[in-house]
């Protein structure tokens, strides 16, 4: 494994992945961020909501933020998603977005799985919270990294 999050991700890598936060956010008004660092000690779900409050993702006026979350080293990953979204959405929602991410994590290849799983992500944020003409893009679409 490499010793800097910069190894696990070019820049051109990151590029990509913002350009798909960018795609997928075309089609909703919910906010997707990545966030990417080596290590947790806290449990993955625990840690990914902490770097969720700490990115003020929990700002955003409906309430729909989604925070994919990576900690390399651990193999590990999450995505959480705000309460307006959880409101709305079925138990299961996020399944098929960690599937998709997984599959590819499991190949090595874990650019495309991010991509794959923040489409995936917009597609189905879609049918909750379509974009509209007045909406604006609340949070930075870059990658943070811890």
């Amino acid at each position: 494994m490499s010793n800097t999050i910069e190894d696990f991700l070019t820049a051109d890598q990151e590029q990509q992945i913002v350009a798909a936060i960018r795609r997928a956010e075309k089609t909703t008004s919910g906010e997707i961020r990545v966030h990417i660092e080596r290590h947790t000690d806290l449990d993955v779900l625990e840690r990914t909501k902490e770097v969720f409050h700490s990115l003020k993702m929990d700002t955003t006026a409906q309430q729909n933020g989604v925070l994919i979350y990576v900690a390399v080293d651990d193999h590990i990953f999450a995505i959480y998603g705000d309460e307006g979204i959880n409101k709305v959405v079925p138990n299961n929602f996020w399944e098929n977005t960690k599937n998709a991410i997984q599959h590819k994590f499991k190949e090595g290849n874990f650019t495309q799985g991010l991509i794959d799983g923040i489409l995936l992500a917009g597609v189905q944020l879609q049918h909750y919270f379509p974009w509209d003409h007045d909406d604006i893009n609340e949070l930075s679409d870059e990658i943070s990294k811890g």
